[in-house]
């Protein structure tokens, strides 16, 4: 079992940044692709980006005015966490975050991540 607990999120103006932090505990975190989701009132919970559990591979949503290139994600195995950095935020990134860890390789579906955090809110003003 792997538990993920997300921080970081908040009110920010348009433009600004934040950055979520997810700590995982439970099992060894090293050995866990981890992703962000985010999911917005009314709409289907979506791939942010993810990194994986071995290597330096991540991987971004590439979705027209998706987040590439204004959202970094980075894991840091000694502290058991992975971190989503957001720059240039814009009103439409305004979502519940969460994070996510799956011991299989691949995939960008909500369905291919076994574990789940609670959500962190992250609200941008225009």
């Amino acid at each position: 079992q792997v538990q993920l607990i997300e921080s970081g999120g908040g009110l920010v103006q348009a433009g600004g940044s934040l950055r979520l932090s997810c700590a995982a505990s439970g099992r060894t975190f090293s050995n866990y692709r981890m992703g962000w989701f985010r999911q917005a009132p009314g709409k289907e919970r979506e791939f942010v980006a993810a990194h994986s559990w071995s290597g330096g591979n991540t991987y971004y949503a590439d979705y027209v005015d998706s987040v590439k290139g204004r959202f970094t994600i980075s894991r840091d195995n000694a502290k058991n966490t992975v971190y989503l950095q957001m720059n240039n935020l814009k009103p439409e990134d305004t979502a519940v975050y969460y994070c996510a860890a799956d011991s299989r390789s691949g995939g960008q579906s909500p369905y291919d991540y076994n574990y789940w955090g609670q959500g962190t809110q992250v609200t941008v003003s225009s």
